[in-house]
């Protein structure tokens, strides 16, 4: 489209929107199409409430060629493009465009197929990380990657964000259980990448796609590895009356060689948090706990819980439980899958953070985190996937108080930066969204950068997908650094917040 300079940018935007909305009315079927103010308030922000946008407007195609008219109309008209999956995503990847298009694939939510054969399952974007597992479990398979929202998050953003989970330590992340995705480019091409083989011909770009965020193109087929159901699964639970003794524990394990399916942390404020929610059977005396789960055959895990017992005992736990029967594991994974709505009930909001770090680092880590609650004056909940060292502190704060909103993102932006700097990166699995624009300016420098934004380009030429999100422009990280070095933090000023 070709740019009217008498007509102001906003001007300029609002027509090519009212453009791209004349079309769709025309070409897609009325229910897939949503403009009215109040139905488009429901899409203002994902899981990451704090930014809020009500979009120019929503569609909601069911079929390919739905998808490709909106792409086309909006590729015509230089209309942005906001990707959404479930609404989940706790780092803003899916805060919408007032003079863009929020592009839904909720109703992509078809299995196509569950391949017993060749352990695979073929899905739409839109299906729940679940209803997988749940459609696979007649074939005694599941689909292992199980992020705390798996009931209701679904499979597309968990590639979008690269989404990991309790079990990824043994098993890996979202990146690591993909083996096949379809996808459409904002000029409508149609790009398939892996499948049920090991390998593919050509490059592979299959790692490449999964956590880009929306900015290469859109996913409307995915492939996913399925697993054989365990014969066998335990859960130990470990109390320890010193969080950095907890911390040495999970690099213990680690280097005595044993791989748990599961290997998770939580403090004295999320343990308290969680068992006043769920009621779990958790030690609320406790400085911090590990869940350890171990799974195999029954020869196996007879034999490793008995090593992982007294290895926990050896490396400074107070007590360690086992967990009695199914129901009782599944009670100790509840409170720690509702860790964050528990730090809800004490809170009137928290701001949940992502970063990961050498798993030797953990004690180290958490004091600091510690000492950085007092000097901000904030409260924090620590809930993380130890294992593979991804931290989740969950900072408490109050957004009805002036200012608290603003303490909480420096607070951390000190944590992101702290991830980094004893070895670590910005995120772990939440993506970086809107969230941690800042954060990348410190973990990667304007070279790295200027890379980054070279790939976009080569797949979205236009700047179109999923605009102003995951990588930051080097005006931006100037900016940053700038006002970094006078003990500031940049903001963003450009999103409304609650």
């Amino acid at each position: 489209m070709s740019a009217d300079l008498s007509i102001a940018p906003t001007e300029a935007a609002a027509q090519a929107l009212a453009a791209v909305i004349e079309g769709l009315t025309t070409e897609l079927p009325s229910d897939a199409l949503v403009v009215e103010a109040a139905e488009r308030r429901a899409y203002e922000c994902d899981g990451l409430s704090a930014y809020r946008q009500i979009p120019g407007a929503v569609a909601l195609p069911r079929t390919r060629d739905e998808l490709l008219t909106c792409l086309r109309l909006c590729r015509e008209h230089g209309v942005p493009i906001v990707p959404r999956g479930a609404g989940t995503g706790l780092s803003g990847g899916a805060l919408p465009s007032e003079t863009g298009l929020l592009l839904s694939l909720a109703r992509f939510n078809r299995i196509l197929e569950i391949d017993a054969d060749n352990r695979c399952a073929v899905v739409q974007p839109g299906v729940r990380n679940l209803a997988i597992s749940e459609a696979a479990a007649p074939q005694g398979l599941y689909y292992a990657p199980d992020p705390s929202s798996q009931i209701a998050c679904s499979i597309g953003g968990n590639v979008a964000e690269n989404a990991g989970g309790v079990h990824c330590l043994k098993y890996g992340l979202t990146v690591h259980n993909v083996i096949g995705l379809e996808l459409v480019t904002l000029d409508g091409e149609i790009i398939r990448l892996g499948g049920k083989t090991l390998d593919s011909a050509g490059l592979d770009l299959l790692a490449f796609m999964v956590g880009s965020e929306g900015m290469l193109g859109i996913v409307t087929e995915v492939t996913v590895r399925l697993l054989p159901r365990p014969e066998r699964t335990q859960v130990l639970l470990a109390s320890f009356d010193q969080v950095d003794t907890a911390g040495r524990a999970v690099a213990g394990i680690i280097a005595a060689g044993l791989i748990p399916a599961g290997l998770e942390m939580m403090d004295n404020a999320a343990i308290r948090a969680a068992e006043d929610f769920v009621h779990a059977g958790y030690p609320v005396d406790a400085a911090a706990i590990l869940l350890c789960e171990l799974d195999g055959t029954n020869a196996e895990v007879s034999e490793d819980i008995m090593v992982v017992r007294q290895k926990l005992l050896d490396l400074g736990a107070t007590e360690v439980h086992t967990a009695r029967d199914d129901a009782e594991r599944a009670l100790f994974w509840a409170g720690r899958k509702a860790a964050f709505p528990a730090a809800g009930r004490i809170s009137p909001d928290y701001y949940c953070m992502d970063g990961t770090i050498p798993r030797h680092q953990i004690g180290t880590v958490l004091e600091r985190i510690n000492t950085l609650s007092r000097e901000y004056g904030l409260g924090v909940c620590n809930v993380f996937h130890a294992g593979d060292g991804n931290l989740h502190p969950l900072i408490l704060y109050d957004a009805n108080q002036s200012g608290q909103l603003e303490t909480a993102e420096a607070f951390g932006q000190q944590i992101l930066e702290l991830c980094v700097e004893v070895g670590g990166t910005v995120t772990g699995e939440h993506g970086v969204g809107v969230e941690k624009l800042d954060g990348m300016c410190v973990q990667f420098a304007a070279p790295e950068l200027e890379q980054f934004h070279h790939l976009r380009r080569a797949f979205d030429p236009l700047g179109l997908l999923n605009p102003g999100k995951a990588i930051p422009t080097l005006a931006r990280c100037a900016e940053f650094g700038r006002q970094h070095v006078h003990g500031g933090q940049l903001s963003h000023p450009e999103l409304p917040r609650l």
